[in-house]
């Protein structure tokens, strides 16, 4: 009798994501259990994992006790800004995208493939032109520094259009038949098919801004306005001797995308399936 072989491969590809699984969950959990214990005892203690007492000290110092280090300010300035982004993004990109596979314009091939080639420059190329311009609007310090520049995500348009042009010109036509013009093909016809693609869209763009921290950094040097991942370099130099209260200040930090990808898991299977597997 033959063996069936197709036990093993299964059983190595469990242990190995099972070992993973464990690298991944076991910093995160201790990181938790970490944020309810005192200074005192992490110091002490030595390595215990669960707290000998659970305290909440950590979390209510940072988020009400401490101006120097506005947590719960930094906080809602990272959701104003990921938030505002993410609308923005979806108002422009879902447009932009449209125009490049619906309308028909002179160089509409060719601005296209200028545009997808400016995907190939690093993004830190832009840095000190995009702050002069930043700069001369008198954005600094503005939410709009962080929300604006992100709005026409290259790679959103090239995605949102592709999916885009898997739709029949078909039910265009049918619409201009009726009398519907380009915008209200736009908002009518093809806005409600591209819900799929918008909300990988939209969790792509609220995750990059909620952890944006390179141009964050750049464009706000005042504290009360600063978002919360560049927040936390501040904390760590204040707290570098706490580690409670840094890993209070981390867990905060990512509480909403945390969040958000429990309630979104399978758009974030389906985001890697059309970003691996868009049609040229």
């Amino acid at each position: 009798m033959k063996k069936d072989t197709r036990f093993i491969p299964k059983l190595i590809a469990f242990i190995f994501l099972l070992v993973m699984a464990i690298i991944w969950v076991v910093p995160l959990a201790w990181g938790i259990v970490t944020s309810f214990k005192s200074e005192a005892e992490v110091a002490t203690v030595g390595f215990k994992f669960l707290p000998v007492q659970w305290v909440t000290t950590n979390y209510t110092e940072l988020l009400f006790n401490n101006a120097a280090t506005p947590l719960l300010r930094w906080f809602m300035n990272s959701m104003i800004i990921a938030v505002s982004q993410t609308v923005l993004v979806l108002v422009v990109v879902s447009l932009a995208a449209f125009a490049y596979s619906r309308l028909k314009f002179r160089g509409r091939n060719a601005m296209f493939v200028f545009l997808m080639a400016t995907m190939m420059f690093p993004s830190v190329v832009n840095l000190i032109p995009l702050y002069k311009i930043i700069d001369t609007f008198g954005w600094v310090n503005n939410y709009l520094a962080a929300i604006v520049p992100g709005a026409a995500a290259v790679f959103n348009i090239f995605l949102v259009r592709q999916f885009m042009v898997n739709i029949p010109i078909e039910f265009d036509e049918a619409a201009r038949i009726d009398g519907a013009g380009d915008f209200k093909i736009f908002y009518k016809v093809i806005l409600p098919l591209l819900r799929p693609v918008l909300m990988v869209v939209a969790l792509f763009t609220f995750t990059a801004a909620w952890n944006d921290f390179l141009w964050p950094s750049i464009v706000f040097n005042d504290i009360e306005m600063m978002p919360i991942t560049p927040g936390l370099q501040l904390l760590q130099g204040m707290y570098q001797a706490q580690p409670a209260h840094l890993m209070a200040g981390a867990l905060v930090a990512i509480v909403p995308t945390f969040i958000l990808y429990l309630f979104a898991q399978k758009y974030f299977l389906q985001s890697m399936a059309l970003s691996s597997g868009v049609k040229g």
